[in-house]
């Protein structure tokens, strides 16, 4: 995949039928979230990206009246793999306020913590700095997500974000292949949506004495 941008992506308030037919066809997809905070009862879902093989980027923005069918139907099909990078927010934050049950899932950043050993560095803007020597700017991360029009700046920051996270997700799989970590990755990723649901309930460390 050419981590490459052509045109700047529109905003909409759900996928278009064409993108879910491309994205429905497709064997794999990016996705990334943006909020208002961390807390899913307490901050707003804003924005979903998206992003296939073919660098055909969506993005959707969450008003609080929201529904976005179509952006489930993709994210609910166990054909389609769907890369995030901690998955355990984003999940949370679909589930909680679009009610979007994400299937086959795979977690950049629960690879990486399991084939990088030798770091404790596993954001994005990490990976993609090792795995592709390329820096990705993070400057508009931590902005207002929920204005009701997004800056130019934010929007190529959302698309960025999802760019770059398949082929990062390509250099992790051969990394985990590699070290014999394949199947307890997969695993891992199978767990996630039990712990975003006992995230949502309350249950800070589920598995403490």
């Amino acid at each position: 995949m050419n981590a490459k941008m052509e045109n700047s992506p529109v905003l909409r308030q759900d996928l278009t039928d064409d993108f879910l037919e491309i994205y429905s066809s497709g064997n794999l997809l990016s996705v990334d979230c943006e909020m208002m905070g961390l807390h899913p009862h307490r901050d707003r879902l804003c924005l979903v990206q998206l992003c296939n093989k073919e660098s055909k980027i969506a993005l959707v923005k969450i008003e609080v009246e929201t529904k976005a069918p179509n952006l489930k139907k993709v994210l609910e099909n166990p054909k389609v793999k769907k890369l995030f990078h901690f998955a355990r927010t984003d999940l949370t934050f679909l589930y909680h306020w679009l009610g979007i049950d994400v299937k086959n899932i795979f977690c950049t950043k629960t690879a990486s913590k399991l084939v990088r050993t030798y770091t404790d560095k596993h954001s994005l803007k990490d990976l993609v700095k090792e795995l592709l020597n390329t820096d990705l700017s993070k400057t508009s991360q931590l902005t207002d997500w929920g204005a009701e029009a997004l800056t130019k700046e934010q929007v190529k920051y959302a698309a960025y974000d999802v760019l770059y996270l398949i082929p990062v997700y390509y250099k992790l799989v051969e990394l985990l292949k590699r070290e014999n970590r394949t199947e307890i990755a997969e695993e891992s990723n199978r767990f996630l949506p039990t712990l975003t649901k006992l995230d949502l309930w309350g249950y800070e460390d589920f598995f403490a004495h």
